[in-house]
């Protein structure tokens, strides 16, 4: 898809606060309300907007611990790392995961209401998939900075 420069101004805008309405966005962009309706609406049935989201804090919805899991596996068959990424996918308290180049094969960040329940979600990975030959955990001590934003260059680099 073609994108811009007002959709562009649009992306960005979105994912600092996709509760903005047509009106204030109209105001920042400089296109009418019904412009930046049928933008939007064109950038969502084209997959450029995946979805709208709120951004929580973890802490009030008891969910204030943090880990960074490094997952190692013992084969890489097509089958077996399908059944690993379905697992992953389906626990809501696993945020992202990636598949990644190294000595691990898959970086995974959790949220846990303690270690407790940390440690029983991994029991259960292990259990689930035996294709998992070992994972290495990082406690995150501190939330230094959230997001998912992607940076939406105005001009086209």
């Amino acid at each position: 898809m073609d994108l811009d420069r007002f959709d562009r101004q649009l992306l960005n805008l979105v994912q600092q606060d996709a509760s903005q309405t047509a009106d204030q966005l109209a105001e920042h962009v400089g296109l009418s309300p019904s412009a930046i309706q049928r933008r939007l609406k064109r950038m969502r049935e084209q997959g450029v907007i995946v979805r709208d989201a709120a951004v929580l804090d973890p802490r009030a919805v008891g969910r204030p611990t943090f880990f960074v899991v490094s997952l190692e596996v013992e084969r890489e068959r097509p089958e077996l790392l399908a059944q690993l990424r379905e697992w992953l996918t389906q626990r809501a308290e696993i945020q992202q995961v990636f598949y990644v180049t190294g000595e691990t094969d898959f970086v995974i960040v959790v949220t846990a209401r303690d270690t407790e329940s940390f440690d029983a979600m991994m029991s259960q990975l292990i259990e689930d998939n035996p294709n998992v030959r070992r994972f290495t955990t990082n406690v995150v001590l501190g939330l230094v900075k959230q997001g998912l934003t992607i940076p939406v260059p105005l001009d086209d680099q």
